[in-house]
């Protein structure tokens, strides 16, 4: 994979993707940046987020399973010192539908244990937790 960046000033970068998608990237003003895009550490949460919503819709479609909504929140915890890698993320998956515990359970492990490559490019903890029509269920740590 070959991504394309270019500066475009102070501390704004416009990225291009072998997708053909453009994203500009920027810091916070407080660090000299303009706020023209996201952070990339805002980015990088993302798209972890993003890789097992991907991975856990596919699982659950495998399995024959409707879901009708799905949201998440993604939290990070970042180092003091530098890099101020992230040291722990936690995804918290809201399902809703006619869906077993046990097999949202399986596609979440799934995902984070074995199929997210963007957790699992990541020197950090990850952990799990998710809800299903408003009831909350917590994933063994990964």
């Amino acid at each position: 994979m070959n991504i394309k960046i270019e500066w475009q000033g102070n501390m704004h970068f416009k990225t291009e993707t072998p997708s053909g998608h453009a994203i500009s990237l920027d810091a916070s003003q407080e660090v000299g940046g303009e706020n023209l895009g996201p952070r990339p550490t805002e980015v990088l949460l993302s798209a972890v987020g993003t890789c097992s919503g991907i991975d856990i819709v596919d699982i659950l479609r495998k399995m024959r399973l409707h879901v009708e909504s799905f949201a998440m929140e993604v939290n990070g915890e970042r180092a003091e010192e530098h890099p101020r890698r992230f040291t722990h993320v936690h995804m918290h998956y809201r399902l809703t539908g006619d869906l077993p515990e046990d097999k949202v359970r399986r596609a979440v492990k799934l995902s984070v244990e074995k199929y997210c490559s963007v957790s699992n490019s990541l020197n950090a903890k990850v952990t799990a937790s998710f809800e299903i029509n408003g009831q909350r269920f917590e994933i063994n740590e990964m």
